[in-house]
């Protein structure tokens, strides 16, 4: 199948990751399926899609005449099977968790056609972990993207076929984005392999008690120069993503010190205060009264 022939996407995952990629979707002129374990969910995620719709429309980033058109290619639905029925490729956003991405795709095996295209958005794993729980290997492959920014991953695992990964890319271009083909796999990809250690010092950091992470933050802001600190980055991300991707490897790699830094993490997940989009993490961002 050539990226043209895409019409129909199905977004696993109504987070934040899923709610910015049926964005690029839908503005672009494909339909998605929007999936999640729940409705409260997917009612959520889909009024925040709206409401962005509206705002792209009055920045002139997306042509007004189109906004219903777009807002109708947003279905919702909590059935699997459903969801998978009629796509053309599916792009999962769930849990850093292998075994929960590998039931998901071997659910969806079950239901989607055979043409379909499967892709994971998973930020630190690869899809090689997991490739053979699809039951398409050939056509499954990381489709990894940075919310806000316009650079994608696309990386094949040994039995992605050059069709998937040619086809995945040119997708990319279609919905606006500029894609990088990984020539072999690299869990965390290029710009998280450089991230990931400068958040794990700043965490070793504090969680042995040598400073704070207003201080962590403050010697690399005014050395580098550079707007925000690994907290502030963590917190933009969100405690509970970076918390998961840390415990993970932490266990898988018995690295004592990496599992400090995800206990430190656990804190403030199991506290509700998991950055930016909480109100509070690292940093407090409640608006003055």
């Amino acid at each position: 199948m050539k990226a043209e022939d895409i019409k129909k996407i199905l977004i696993a995952g109504a987070g934040t990751m899923g709610q910015s990629i049926g964005l690029s979707c839908v503005t672009n002129g494909f339909a998605i399926v929007l999936y999640d374990i729940k409705d409260e969910f997917l009612a959520k995620a889909k009024e925040s899609m709206i409401k962005k719709i509206d705002k792209m429309a009055a920045a002139g980033m997306i042509p007004k005449e189109k906004i219903e058109f777009f807002k109708y290619n947003i279905y919702t639905t909590t059935d699997l099977s459903v969801a998978g029925a009629d796509v053309d490729l599916v792009s999962e956003s769930v849990p850093e968790d292998p075994d929960i991405k590998g039931e998901l795709f071997g659910k969806l095996n079950k239901v989607c056609p055979e043409r379909t295209i499967f892709t994971t958005n998973t930020s630190s794993l690869v899809p090689s972990m997991y490739a053979d729980k699809t039951g398409r290997p050939d056509r499954f492959l990381a489709f990894h993207f940075h919310p806000g920014f316009k650079l994608v991953d696309v990386m094949g695992h040994s039995g992605t076929s050059a069709e998937a990964v040619e086809t995945v890319r040119r997708f990319s271009e279609l919905i606006g984005h500029s894609p990088i083909v990984l020539k072999h796999e690299k869990a965390g990809y290029l710009f998280n392999s450089l991230l990931n250690p400068w958040l794990l010092a700043a965490l070793n950091l504090v969680s042995r008690d040598i400073a704070s992470p207003e201080d962590v933050d403050r010697s690399w802001k005014e050395i580098t120069a550079m707007p925000v600190g690994p907290f502030e980055m963590m917190d933009y991300i969100g405690l509970e993503t970076v918390w998961r991707i840390t415990d993970f490897w932490a266990r898988k790699r018995n690295d004592s010190n990496a599992q400090m830094s995800a206990d430190l993490l656990k804190k403030y997940v199991d506290r509700g205060e998991i950055g930016m989009k909480s109100g509070k993490g690292f940093y407090d961002y409640t608006p003055p009264k």
